[in-house]
């Protein structure tokens, strides 16, 4: 099965970004259909449909939801719409194109967990589906779908835009409720986890905007009628950010378990004219990379990406030919997680800059030949040892670009040239690290 329009069915129509552009085709059907049912009921189904959350982790969203203790205490929804891995866009699509859809799903959501008051944190630089949102939230609050007693049900569930100021780490949770309250946004230990003590330390449920997109599918069409697509344990659609060298790069929904040449070759249009595959990061850029010969029985679900050494994570494909340097590649995303790392950890903080400084003295024809290996035990000794995952996704790209790479890390540090390109490269992408345009 290629290319399904399943939550994406009416993204083709502009209209669909305005409340009677939506209800045209159905919207806030379902929420008057949730506001009837059983709260439990509405887990259960989430639950049922084998959901997992679309941010990057892959976490049962129905057995999250489960997290929550039974206190008595306020509760708080929040929306992760943070999204800020390398090579993700597929939230920024749906927001632009169905506000309403997220808005409907979160008031679903947020009815079915107990929560008052929700919140939409997005990412700083999506000013334009933060006004889009902005428009969506006046016009379902105006219409009596946000606010004190929704459509005559007696719930209330109040909904609010929070824009972040731009750090890559307020897309981990902990970080995100950190700046949510106020704070500087930096992630917290481990337990508590925000289910038993979260947004003002209170019961918290932080789901992505696809995973909460989805749960208006589900109510629409049950748990076993989400399951109509995907795999047993990664049931459902995913909606893929595909970016690189292919013909028609873009925002795409697949079935989970879809094999990844056949969306690279027939979804995308495959390779420009005479490239060859060299190698796909799968997940977005802490995925480690895969090798073409690798992706040729790769499918797009959570087990297959975990048994070949990689991740699924937020679906952010980005597809590598064989005219590109992957010592050029590396560089790019060791510049952006030095840059994007809080400083409170000392591995991240001081192992992201080591590896820059390293890669950076390779490119710039000063590598020595323990550099290499060096690399190597400084990512190792990264995983594992932070409060947060960034140390872990800084580290990952690392060691497999250089394991499975190593051959062009050698001949770039023996030639001091890349083996590809033929010349020093880096200085012309990071005029602030000594090079220039």
């Amino acid at each position: 099965m290629a290319e399904v329009k399943y939550l994406s069915e009416h993204y083709h129509k502009k209209e669909y970004r305005t409340l009677a552009g939506y209800k045209a085709n159905g919207g806030y059907e379902q929420l008057a259909r949730a506001l009837k049912m059983d709260k439990q009921k509405i887990i259960d189904e989430v639950k049922a449909s084998g959901l997992r959350g679309r941010g990057g982790a892959g976490f049962p969203t129905g057995v999250k939801w489960g997290f929550l203790p039974n206190n008595g205490e306020p509760r708080y929804l929040l929306c992760n719409a943070d999204e800020s891995e390398p090579g993700t866009f597929k939230d920024r699509v749906m927001m632009e194109k169905a506000p309403h859809q997220l808005i409907e799903g979160m008031i679903i959501s947020a009815y079915a967990v107990g929560a008052k008051k929700a919140y939409i944190y997005i990412r700083g630089e999506y000013m334009g589906p933060a006004m889009i949102l902005e428009d969506a939230i006046r016009e379902a609050r105006d219409a009596g779908y946000i606010g004190k007693n929704i459509l005559g049900s007696g719930v209330d569930v109040e909904l609010d835009l929070y824009l972040g100021a731009g750090a890559y780490i307020c897309g981990e949770e902990t970080g995100l409720i950190s700046s949510l309250e106020g704070y500087k946004g930096q992630p917290k230990l481990k337990p508590p986890f925000p289910a038993v003590q979260g947004y003002l330390k209170k019961p918290t449920i932080v789901n992505n905007v696809e995973t909460l997109a989805a749960v208006v599918n589900i109510i629409r069409d049950g748990g076993a009628g989400y399951r109509k697509y995907g795999t047993e344990k990664s049931a459902g659609t995913k909606l893929f950010s595909l970016s690189g060298n292919v013909q028609k790069p873009g925002t795409y929904e697949v079935p989970l378990g879809y094999p990844l040449m056949d969306f690279i070759n027939i979804e995308c249009g495959g390779l420009l004219p005479g490239r060859k595959l060299k190698a796909v990061v799968p997940g977005g850029s802490s995925a480690p990379v895969l090798t073409a010969a690798e992706c040729a029985d790769a499918t797009l679900d959570y087990e297959n990406m975990a048994a070949k050494g990689s991740m699924l994570g937020s679906g952010a494909i980005i597809v590598i030919d064989d005219s590109y340097c992957m010592v050029d590649v590396l560089s790019t995303i060791t510049h952006f997680y030095h840059h994007e790392s809080c400083g409170q950890c000392t591995p991240c903080r001081e192992g992201t800059g080591w590896i820059e400084k390293i890669i950076h003295s390779i490119t710039h024809g000063e590598g020595k030949p323990g550099d290499v290996d060096l690399l190597l035990k400084i990512s190792d000794q990264m995983k594992g040892r932070t409060i947060c995952a960034l140390s872990d996704a800084a580290a990952l790209p690392v060691l497999s670009f250089v394991t499975k790479f190593r051959d062009e890390f050698e001949y770039f540090i023996r030639e001091k040239k890349s083996k590809v390109k033929g010349t020093q490269i880096y200085a012309q992408m990071h005029p602030s690290l000594g090079g220039a345009h």
